[in-house]
Parts: C-alpha cells; sequence; structure tokens
C-alpha cells in the first residue's frame, strides 16, 4: 500500500514538473479560470475565449467617410453653387456652398468657392477659415493661398499675406494677380526691392497692364 501511494505521490509530481514546463500560458490561464487542477486541466474540458477578456472599447473607431452619393451630390452643389456666384446671386450660392461642404467637409472647391463670397462680403475671418481648409486638402493650388493673403492684406496682415503670396508665387508663377499683390504686400513692408521685382514680374506678363506699370515705376522699377 505504501509502495502503491508513493508511486502514485511521484507520478503526481512528475506530471506537475512536466506540465509547468510545456504547458502554454492559455493552458495555465485556463486551469486557473476554470478552477480545476493545473495537471488535470491539461486532459480536462476547460475551455475559454481569451480574446473575450479584451474591451471592445480598445479598438479604434472607424472614421465617418463620406458615401459616393454624398460625394457626387456634393460636386453637383459647388458646380450650381459656382454658377449662382457667376449670376450674382451669392446668397443662394453661399447655400449651395454650406449644403456641399455638409455633404463633403473633403470638397476644397466648395471651400474656396465659399470663401470668395466671405470675402466680397468682408468676412475676412470666415474667408480666411475656407481658404485655410482649401489650402490644407490641396496645398499644391495657388488659389486658396492667394485668396488668404488678399484677405490678409484687408485685416493688414501683411506678413502673413507676403508669406503666402512668395509660396503661391512659386505655385503658379504665370498668375499676375498673385505677383501684383506680392509687390503692394512688400510696398508695405517696406521692402522696394522685392515690390518692384514682383511688380516687374507682372509687367513681363502683361507688358500694357497700366496698373502693373504704374506700380512698378511707384517703386523705383
Amino acid at each position: 500500500m505504501s509502495l502503491f501511494c508513493g508511486t502514485r505521490n511521484y507520478l503526481r509530481c512528475a506530471g506537475a514538473a512536466l506540465f509547468w514546463r510545456y504547458a502554454s500560458v492559455p493552458t495555465i490561464l485556463c486551469a486557473v479560470v476554470c478552477g480545476v487542477p493545473l495537471v488535470g486541466g491539461l486532459l480536462g474540458g476547460c475551455s475559454i475565449n481569451l480574446g473575450s477578456l479584451s474591451s471592445e472599447a480598445d479598438s479604434p473607431a472607424p472614421k465617418a467617410v463620406p458615401d459616393v452619393v454624398n460625394i457626387r451630390e456634393a460636386q453637383s452643389a459647388t458646380a450650381h453653387g459656382q454658377a449662382l456666384a457667376h449670376a450674382g446671386n451669392t446668397e443662394d450660392a453661399l447655400a449651395e456652398f454650406d449644403r456641399a461642404i455638409t455633404l463633403d467637409p473633403h470638397n476644397s472647391d466648395a471651400l474656396y468657392h465659399r470663401g470668395l463670397i466671405y470675402q466680397g462680403q468682408k468676412q475676412h475671418e470666415l474667408a480666411i477659415d475656407d481658404f485655410t481648409a482649401a489650402n490644407g486638402l490641396t496645398p499644391q493650388r495657388a488659389e486658396p493661398l492667394l485668396g488668404r493673403a488678399i484677405s490678409y492684406l484687408a485685416l493688414d496682415k501683411t506678413n502673413e499675406a507676403a508669406a503666402d503670396l512668395d509660396e503661391a508665387a512659386q505655385s503658379d508663377p504665370q498668375n499676375i494677380q498673385i505677383w501684383m499683390s506680392r509687390g503692394l504686400a512688400y510696398e508695405r513692408l517696406g521692402d522696394k526691392a522685392k515690390a518692384a521685382l514682383s511688380y516687374g514680374r507682372a509687367v513681363s506678363l502683361r507688358p500694357k497692364d497700366e496698373a502693373a506699370r504704374t506700380a512698378f515705376a511707384r517703386v523705383g522699377g
């Protein structure tokens, strides 16, 4: 009897040692959670889904992306708004641009043209916000930078305007309005050399433009 008990205890000890050496962490955790003997847990019917222990809150929520229908409707509203603005109906145009941006917040054309309407209404802070958003979506385009610079000049934020116009001139060096606005910005800053260079570029693009020629002469060009 004692020999049998001793042998059984030995087997228990040997089995435990083998268990701790070769059992995987999920198996050990399963045995502990289910409340079964660890060695017996190797042969028992313990089952636990470890994936359920992680909270669903840890997973990032998917970002809302406008669907194809919304994007198409936004493009249609933008085109309609542009036509209305061209006809002088700025109130209805503004409503169309608002609708387009609600449908698709990444619609840079709607943001830019809404900024132009705000600018025409002398709501320059709102215009700057829209031009900034449009520039963030299409940094390669010069138009939002030019629009924002013009509103900066209207608010006497000349340094900010000059910085935008420097960047816009690199993006679209054939745009005479950029060079004229840049000349004005540097003229206000007292930098006649840069002003003359800018006005000179405007004259070279449009030699018969009287405003460009007058500005160029004014700064000693």
